[in-house]
């Protein structure tokens, strides 16, 4: 179906700006409802059900989900996409623009008091949801997340731009611009990825953790930290304020075949916020920013940080794999 049809309303600046205006608010609500965890109510409660991508809900994705469609209910967002529902909600058959929104990343952290997050992005709206949504996410007009954590803060992209940095100020109730941030460095002695799936992984990614291992008597010739929140937004703060590396491979587990990260919700919005910041992201091989989703559920190995590291994943995918960086000779969980 062509884009940009006669009949289709354009988006305007302001309409963006409106967008993103309801979006803060929302992360100035949930920031000061999640603080209050416990006193008021039990947020991570879980609720028995699933989202529709199979993961299990707790209280707070819900109540998340419903503020996020509420707060952009009468804005020019005519479709809205939540990956806590199976379908695409039309808000406003006149309205502009698309979005996509993980309305809680990491809500099963929220009693350990580790950060969580809010990842969005915004599309021009097409005829259908569909085709407003199911397309690289180099095309997205602006993306971005909150993080809810010991300071409140948003990453915003738009279009080709850097990636600027704001804090919530809480003697304001207001996010204050702190500027782009700097490129991240090609290279950081750090990397994040669940060790405990090591036996689960295909060759190249431990042949790569496997160099990272090794140390300062390894190839490389320097230690690593590893790091893992198991939250995709607190993660990327990390990693965008100060280099590294990111992994979610697809694995051998049934289930697993293709990582557990959503293409259109996720990967799509946190590549378009790296890139703008310098670094990488890709799903192993292929940039992800360049990947047609074919569902709105899909799901994708993720791999993103500091630009060199990303770029030796690739390079670990193409050795063969009785080649791959001394794999067949060096395994160190084994």
């Amino acid at each position: 179906m062509p884009r940009h049809l006669d009949h289709l309303p354009a988006a305007t600046p302001d309409d963006l700006a409106e967008v993103l205006d309801r979006l803060a608010g929302l992360g100035i609500t949930l920031a000061a409802r999640i603080a209050r965890n416990g006193l008021s109510e039990d947020l991570g409660a879980a609720d028995g059900g699933v989202n529709a991508s199979g993961d299990r809900q707790t209280a707070l994705d819900l109540i998340a989900d419903g503020m996020a469609q509420v707060a952009l209910m009468g804005s020019a967002v005519r479709f809205f996409a939540s990956e806590e529902q199976a379908e695409v909600v039309e808000l406003d058959p006149e309205g502009a623009l698309a979005l996509v929104i993980d309305p809680l990343d990491g809500a099963l952290n929220i009693d350990g008091n580790a950060p969580l997050g809010t990842i969005f992005g915004i599309y021009p709206a097409e005829a259908t949801g569909e085709a407003s949504l199911l397309r690289p996410a180099r095309e997205l007009l602006a993306s971005g997340y909150l993080i809810y954590g010991p300071q409140g803060g948003m990453m915003l992209r738009i279009g080709q731009g850097q990636t600027r940095k704001y804090v919530l100020d809480s003697g304001t109730e207001q996010f204050r611009d702190l500027g782009p941030l700097p490129d991240m460095p090609l290279e950081m002695p750090e990397y994040a990825i669940n060790a405990a799936n090591y036996r689960h992984w295909p060759a190249p990614i431990r042949s790569f953790i496997d160099d990272r291992l090794a140390g300062n008597e390894g190839p490389l010739g320097h230690d690593f930290n590893m790091r893992w929140i198991a939250a995709l937004v607190a993660e990327t703060h990390r990693i965008l304020t100060r280099g590294g590396i990111y992994l979610y491979p697809g694995d051998s587990r049934k289930g697993y075949e293709t990582g557990r990260l959503r293409l259109v919700y996720e990967c799509g919005p946190i590549a378009h916020l790296v890139e703008g910041a310098g670094g990488r992201a890709s799903d192993g091989v292929r940039p992800i920013l360049d990947l047609v989703p074919t569902s709105l559920h899909q799901r994708t190995p993720f791999v993103f940080g500091s630009a060199n590291q990303v770029a030796r994943v690739a390079t670990h995918h193409d050795l063969p794999e009785d080649e791959s960086a001394l794999f067949g000779r060096r395994g160190l969980f084994r």
